[in-house]
């Protein structure tokens, strides 16, 4: 991809992963904001307020870079699950999901010299199969909870956990590759 130099505003390995895989050259620079956590907002505005604020601080760094800021959250009942703070939380936090549905939504801003150029979101919508303590501290053995949002991964040892999925499975693991592409595509002309 030609056309001004692309900053992923993350230090997430999964989107890293994704973003590279999808063919694009880019720089990791970490933003040093602190992510909003207000209950009140829906996922939509929740994920892409994380995802402006991390676009917006690191575009005003890197002067005519386009800069990617995303933000990933899960939630059941209207709750958003964040990152689990122990093992303990995150047992907890699968056990809510056992055997129910709950929705997984990203937030991405794209950003230039301070300016947000475009945002977009998308939903997903899982559904985790009947799980006992014992199958989700198995997978927590397999899959480290602690850096992903709801204590789980997707994209590790899937068959565990997922009974079905409605949408788009990168976003679930943290990046919705097919709508930032085009985005992308639209913004490096």
């Amino acid at each position: 991809m030609s056309g001004p130099s692309l900053v992923l505003a993350s230090a997430s390995p999964r989107r890293l992963e994704l973003l590279r895989q999808a063919g694009f050259e880019f720089e990791i620079v970490l933003s040093q904001v602190e992510e909003a956590h207000d209950a009140s907002l829906t996922p939509e505005q929740l994920t892409l307020e994380n995802a402006r604020r991390k676009a917006l601080a690191v575009s005003r760094t890197r002067p005519g870079a386009l800069v990617i800021g995303a933000d990933t959250l899960v939630y059941i009942d209207g709750d958003p699950l964040a990152k689990p703070a122990d093992m303990e939380e995150a047992l907890c936090m699968v056990r809510r999901l056992s055997n129910r549905t709950h929705e997984v939504c990203t937030g991405v801003a794209f950003a230039r010299d301070g300016t947000v150029l475009r945002e977009l979101h998308v939903i997903t919508h899982v559904t985790f199969k009947q799980l006992t303590d014992d199958l989700i501290r198995a997978y927590h053995a397999m899959v480290t909870p602690l850096d992903k949002a709801g204590a789980y991964g997707i994209q590790e040892c899937t068959d565990m956990l997922l009974d079905r999925m409605t949408g788009s499975f990168t976003n679930v693991v943290g990046l919705p590759v097919e709508e930032v592409t085009a985005a992308l595509c639209e913004l490096q002309r």
